[in-house]
């Protein structure tokens, strides 16, 4: 097993269940929506950027466009359908599933089952007889940038703290004078622009099709709950758990059994840690403090 490939494939494997994870996770998270059709906002964020690449934009403003129609669709369901199913955990679930048929056909009766695709960027690592995307590898850096701007977005800003108090106890916010319907809006386009930015940046690497979205919302899911409650926290950790167990078994026995060992990965992480990998963070700080 080649080292220098397995830190490669580690680092892909790893923004891969962050970027995928991370906009579900600030849905579910902050506004406990289980939102079944994220895989197709991802794939709306794709089919934007591809679609305004092949229209000759560079493809930094096809990405930035690829966002920008994701969050916009975000906006106009959640004023539309998504804000009548707060706390209404399963119809919510039934209604986004919905949401996300209707999307992949009408994409399918939009554009067929095809359409012209990007070409990768920036060449390959080459190292002896392996060699890596480049592209792929700086996905990475691009994950952390993610997470930390959301870090600094929720904790220290004073949109953030309205967000945060929504969630914990919007009546007492909404006393307070927090628009609690504009922070609940707020918080979904996120949500949103961030699936949409992943499908942005994935388009030039994956074929764009119609069905795309369901490769990104399995791991997505799980990673979310093998993450725990924290958004953030538990992004980070599922990533570098998952995208270590991915990369390993991917290296030694191949893809397949490379997705096998991180869903039963999972499974056993969710058996053991009922609240994920940050419950147990909190558990040990407990501890640590409690000495």
């Amino acid at each position: 097993m080649n080292a220098l490939n397995l830190l490669f494939q580690f680092a892909d494997n790893f923004a891969f269940v962050v970027l995928a994870a991370v906009g579900l996770a600030v849905i579910f998270g902050m506004m406990g929506v289980i939102n079944l059709g994220h895989g197709e906002f991802i794939m709306i964020g794709a089919y934007g950027t591809t679609l305004s690449a092949n229209a000759g934009a560079p493809l930094p403003v096809a990405m930035a466009i690829g966002v920008l129609v994701t969050a916009v669709m975000g906006l106009i369901l959640e004023r539309t359908i998504i804000h009548r199913l707060y706390d209404r955990l399963f119809d919510s679930m039934v209604a986004t599933w919905a949401l996300g048929l209707i999307l992949t056909q009408g994409m399918r009766i939009l554009f067929g089952n095809s359409i012209p695709q990007v070409s990768t960027p920036l060449g390959n690592i080459a190292y002896g007889e392996f060699s890596y995307s480049t592209y792929r590898v700086l996905l990475l850096p691009v994950a952390l940038l993610v997470l930390g701007g959301l870090y600094v977005l929720f904790t220290r800003t004073e949109f953030g703290i309205r967000a945060r108090a929504t969630i914990q106890d919007p009546d007492t916010a909404r006393a307070l004078g927090v628009d609690t319907d504009r922070m609940y809006t707020a918080t979904f386009v996120i949500g949103s622009a961030l699936a949409g930015l992943t499908g942005a940046l994935y388009a030039p690497t994956l074929t764009v099709v119609p069905g795309m979205g369901s490769s990104f919302l399995v791991e997505a899911f799980v990673a979310v709950v093998v993450g725990g409650p924290s958004v953030l926290l538990g992004t980070t950790l599922s990533g570098g758990l998952l995208g270590t167990i991915d990369a390993v078994f991917t290296n030694l026995f191949g893809t397949f059994y490379g997705q096998i060992a991180m869903l039963l990965t999972a499974i056993v992480v969710i058996r053991v840690l009922s609240d994920g990998l940050t419950g147990l963070v909190e558990t040990v700080r407990n501890r640590v403090e409690g000495e």
